[in-house]
């Protein structure tokens, strides 16, 4: 006899205006995690508005085990000219604590690189922190660090100074 206890499925959904605060809740969570626990200005209302209105600027995916969300990743799409297509880049993916090393990540991985496929998408992108030992699992998954290839950013007063009329 097995005694180990059968761990309920992962199942992957996608995300809903109603999710909202959910996907609020887990961004702070996120920015935690981070060491930037001030980070997140979003509100649960401007991604309800920004994710599921007329113009929706990102999409995002539900992980749930045994009814509960146990994490999310919320995604943007960018475009290659050089292959010719759509991709998708990874903003925030997030998995609750006690649900990690239990293919909740892998799942959320899994759907997004089914849909590029589905749709012709030719690669998935994102960022990760240098600290992360979440490294190891997207490496393990095929995704390859581009060494050469250095993360920038404008934002902020460098934005609005570059904006402004010299």
């Amino acid at each position: 006899m097995n005694d180990k206890t059968p761990v309920a499925a992962v199942i992957v959904r996608l995300a809903t205006a109603d999710d909202a605060e959910l996907l609020h809740r887990f961004s702070v969570d996120l920015a935690i995690y981070e060491d930037e626990p001030d980070a997140v200005t979003a509100t649960p209302q401007s991604l309800a508005r920004d994710g599921f209105g007329k113009d929706p600027q990102f999409a995002a995916l539900i992980a749930e085990r045994a009814g509960a969300p146990v994490g999310f990743v919320l995604y943007t799409f960018n475009y290659s000219v050089w292959t010719a297509a759509r991709g998708i880049f990874v903003e925030d993916i997030w998995v609750v604590p006690e649900e990690r090393r239990g293919g909740v990540a892998r799942a959320l991985m899994q759907a997004l690189a089914q849909e590029c496929v589905a749709k012709g998408y030719r690669r998935i992108d994102l960022n990760v922190l240098d600290w992360n030992p979440a490294r190891a699992f997207y490496e393990r998954l095929g995704f390859k660090w581009i060494r050469n290839w250095l993360p920038y950013r404008l934002g902020g007063e460098a934005l609005e100074r570059l904006a402004s009329p010299s």
